[in-house]
């Protein structure tokens, strides 16, 4: 590769990718024991010699595992990876009272460990265990090097998660055939979006927006997705690659002048993107390239995703159109791939349903074998839609939760809800095909009990009463369960995660009078009190568990949802000061409103998970030059915030209550709002909203495209700051006074 040097980037990057094409791996690959070995000893490196793995056959063409107690050892038999390392979870989960997950690990093993009394065997009832939304590419994976991927493959293991959207690095993929069609590399970099909006041009919803993508990016990226779709196979996933939906550059019309190119609906202000008739021979021959080119890279389990018209439903709703245009894309799978199966979220029925009648969708539908088809129905916590489609009219389905849209920084997740749902799914008479059940949050979150919950039933073939199964869900997650912190989470249970909708906080929105600014519904849907409460009881355990780190999150977790909630309060009094024309009274309450913001920043910012300066370092990590490490910068910061261009719709979708973006961003924006409402009251003038729109909107994008440093890392004790924000805000929040 040093050899390379100095030649122009894009011809390097040609010459590089030719290697890598030519490149074939000749490493054996790890069996099911060896590569649950590796991931055991990555999660209990001082433990994992206690541990015997073993392979057993599937229980009736069903994953099974085992786990029993032999000579001193704790055997667990799987019938791949993926279940061997879910017995272990099991184990952890139900002997250990260990907990892991993204939001802090709890792993005091007892000493010995415990003894399997009775063997444990455990067949899934689920073929697919699904995980994954594209957006989770942008707004949580998307600038994630190997060792973050890593531990994520081994925490889907753990969770029985066998279906992962395994879509990185297809930009080289797009990069090869769209040259070998003819187009130059300047169509192509005005075709492919930024990295951080790399899930959104895959959805065919945007074009080129936050690009050029860098040579170095697509040559990265195409090795890191060749390690992710390896390791995967090895503990016996299925991953769910690419598949053509479409969606092609403008330019493409000017190399093949004869081709028939639609316009999509625009995208959120954005302009139209175009996709070729399905009708048009040149569907097929693109989407046949990309799959062969694909599985040259990547390989195959048969698995493709395609979402052609996810929120831009076509401009014809002609049946025949749509049996063509469905059955085009399964054809141009299946030109490339004899075996392929088409795996299609079923967001359409959820974003357009007045489009997605029963003739359109049995149409869609209909062109496609029923065993090639798979639809992900993404929101069975708060609009499942099987039920109101004949079960997917006889097609094979997964029941999912979509929870933490935009991946915001939000406590709630709909606990009854995910409980009632898929109950009902898993014992109507009328469910059809259901084949799974999945995970499709557009974020990660920072809500560990809905994951746990949702993956539980992975190997359960039943829902357990929600109760008792929070109970021991405490017991894990602590290590123990004081009693007041048991009844913090009784009362969590039914506030904030009897809600299965985002909450955000004012402070996070574009300033105005308005609290319920667009994606703002601040406003929320639970009990306040109880939340304050469940606060107060939790901190009561500290002197138990301060030393746990998960206990560490939650707190600091709850302490910023509570603060949030009552920073609505402080704007109500804000609004109302300013109206009534009482200065002072806003000068006060202005003060007390940012330096809860500055509090705030403090409190999570002793947190790595809830920083903005992890998410720019891992972003700037990728660059080779300054011009990279600009450009990434951008694009993490403009998808936190803007989100598109100057006057998008989607500003604060995506927000996020972390350290640096609330002392940074908000605080700063909301000083300005301050200031100018101080001014039209001195001045006796009304307050001009139109300027400060403007001034704040030049404001914003200049911020995008700042580089002031932020830190990396937590700073401050997590406990002692939350006693601290207890005393000075406790008594406020607990009266409950508006």
């Amino acid at each position: 590769m040093t050899t390379l040097i100095g030649v122009c980037p894009r011809r390097r990057f040609a010459a590089l990718l030719l290697l890598l094409f030519c490149f074939v791996s000749t490493a054996a690959a790890a069996t099911p024991e060896e590569a649950a070995r590796g991931l055991l000893q990555r999660l209990l490196p001082q433990q994992a010699d206690q541990f015997t793995l073993e392979s057993i056959p599937k229980d009736a063409g069903r994953n099974v595992f085992e786990i029993e107690s032999v000579d001193g050892q704790i055997v667990v038999r799987g019938s791949d990876g993926v279940a061997i390392a879910s017995g272990v979870n099991w184990y952890l989960k139900y002997f250990c009272k260990c907990h892991v997950s993204w939001c802090g690990d709890q792993l005091r093993l007892p000493d010995p460990l415990p003894t399997v009394t009775e063997k444990i065997r455990r067949p899934s009832p689920h073929k697919y265990r699904y995980c994954f939304n594209f957006c989770t590419f942008s707004y949580t994976l998307a600038y994630w090097d190997w060792p973050q991927w890593e531990r994520m493959i081994d925490w889907l293991a753990l969770q029985g998660i066998n279906m992962p959207l395994s879509v990185t690095g297809q930009e080289a993929i797009w990069y090869k055939v769209y040259r070998d069609l003819g187009l130059s590399d300047e169509a192509i970099d005005q075709f492919l979006v930024g990295p951080g909006y790399l899930g959104f041009g895959w959805m065919g919803c945007i074009d080129g927006w936050g690009g050029p993508l860098p040579a170095s990016w697509i040559d990265g990226h195409l090795r890191l997705q060749k390690k992710i779709v390896a390791r995967q196979r090895e503990l016996g996933m299925l991953p769910v690659l690419q598949g053509f939906t479409g969606h092609v550059p403008a330019a493409l019309g000017e190399v093949f002048p004869q081709a028939k190119l639609r316009r999509l609906r625009p995208w959120c202000g954005f302009p139209p993107t175009h996709f070729v008739d399905p009708q048009d021979p040149l569907f097929r021959r693109i989407g046949k390239m990309f799959i062969e080119e694909q599985t040259r890279q990547f390989g195959t389990d048969h698995l493709y995703a395609a979402d052609t018209f996810i929120e831009m439903p076509p401009l014809d709703d002609n049946p025949e159109f749509l049996a063509t245009m469905g059955g085009a894309v399964y054809e141009a799978m299946r030109a490339g791939d004899d075996a392929a199966i088409w795996v299609m979220q079923g967001w359409i029925f959820v974003n357009a349903p007045e489009f997605w009648k029963p003739p359109q969708a049995k149409a869609l539908f209909g062109s496609v074998p029923d065993d090639r088809l798979v639809l992900l129905d993404l929101a069975g916590e708060a609009r499942p839609v099987w039920p109101e489609t004949e079960a997917f009219y006889g097609k094979p389905w997964i029941w999912c939760i979509v929870q933490n849209y935009g991946g915001v920084v939000s406590l709630h997740g709909g606990l009854p809800q995910i409980a009632r749902n898929l109950d009902a799914a898993l014992t109507s008479p009328k469910r059809g095909k259901m084949s799974g059940i999945g995970l499709i949050n557009e974020g990660l979150g920072c809500n560990a009990i809905v994951y746990d919950f949702l993956t539980d039933m992975t190997w359960r073939s039943e829902v357990p009463e929600l109760d008792d199964w929070i109970g021991q869900y405490v017991q894990r997650r602590y290590g123990r369960s004081p009693p007041a912190v048991d009844q913090a989470w009784r009362l969590l249970a039914e506030s904030v995660y009897a809600e299965p909708d985002r909450t955000s906080s004012v402070v996070c929105a574009r300033p105005t009078f308005d609290s319920k600014a667009k994606w703002m519904p601040t406003a929320p849907p639970y009990d306040p009190a109880k939340l304050v409460r469940a606060w107060q009881k939790l901190l009561q355990g500290a002197g138990d568990l301060q030393g746990v780190d998960t206990y560490r999150f939650d707190l600091v977790n709850v302490t910023r949802q509570v603060l949030g909630d009552y920073a609505g309060v402080l704007h109500h009094r804000m609004v109302d000061a300013y109206r009534t024309r009482q200065r002072r009274t806003l000068t006060e309450t202005s003060g007390r409103f940012l330096q809860l913001i500055r509090d705030l920043d403090q409190l999570v910012g002793t947190r790595r998970e809830l920083l903005l300066g992890k998410w720019i370092a891992d972003a700037k990590r990728w660059a080779t030059n300054e011009d990279e490490k600009r450009l990434y910068e951008w694009n993490a910061r403009n998808m936190v915030t803007l989100w598109g261009p100057r006057d998008s719709i989607l500003h604060e979708y995506a927000h996020k209550q972390w350290s640096g973006l609330l002392g940074g961003f908000y605080l700063p924006r909301w000083k300005m709002f301050f200031d100018r409402l101080d001014e039209s009251l001195a001045a006796g003038k009304p307050f001009d909203a139109d300027a400060f729109e403007a001034a704040v909107l030049d404001w914003e994008v200049d911020w995008t495209h700042g580089t002031e440093p932020f830190s990396a890392d937590p700073q401050g004790a997590a406990v002692a700051v939350a006693r601290r924000l207890w005393t000075d805000y406790g008594a406020e929040v607990l009266s409950g006074k508006k």
